[in-house]
């Protein structure tokens, strides 16, 4: 645990020091994101662009998260715990690519929908059974959706392929 703590740590001190535009704390046995990190990191939060928590276990994501790192590009929660995010997390207005894949969505986090930088989501390997397509096809930058490994109704499946303007990406045969 000791080890584990000195790690985060470590990064976190890189990160200011050398004014690095990415947090990386993958694989840090994390369970929460830090709240002592809001106050380190706090000369240099609009110069974090890339924040990577995959591979922790995470089970959620404060509101503060999304309101101090508002200048994020690229947010990688892979391999956690997360079922929701919170309503602070459409607010992200220069997210260009968000994975969540491996945690344990039921429903898509709709708000994503309303972030307009967003060129990719990867929902792979969750529990999601329903698309908001409309609100995705609405969305001006959005490039893909990892829908892989969910399981999405076939009928949902046959009967947006065609209509949708990105690509959706899902195990599932139409």
């Amino acid at each position: 645990m000791g080890e584990a703590v000195a790690n985060v740590a470590r990064r976190i001190n890189a990160a200011v020091e050398e004014e690095k535009d990415t947090l990386d704390l993958s694989d840090c046995k994390l369970i929460s994101f830090p709240e002592g990190v809001f106050k380190v990191l706090k000369t240099v939060t609009e110069k974090i662009h890339v924040i990577l928590l995959a591979n922790n276990e995470i089970k959620a994501i404060s509101s503060k998260f999304f309101t101090t790192f508002t200048e994020l590009r690229e947010l990688d929660l892979e391999g956690n715990a997360l079922s929701k995010l919170p309503d602070a997390a459409g607010e992200l207005q220069h997210l260009r690519s968000i994975n969540l894949a491996r945690n344990k969505f039921s429903t898509f986090p709709e708000r994503l929908t309303e972030i307009h930088t967003l060129e990719k989501i990867n929902l792979e390997g969750n529990e999601i059974t329903e698309i908001p397509v409309e609100k995705l096809s609405a969305m001006p930058a959005l490039i893909s959706v990892n829908m892989n490994s969910n399981p999405v109704h076939k009928d949902v499946l046959a009967s947006i392929q065609s209509s949708v303007k990105f690509e959706l990406l899902t195990t599932e045969e139409v």
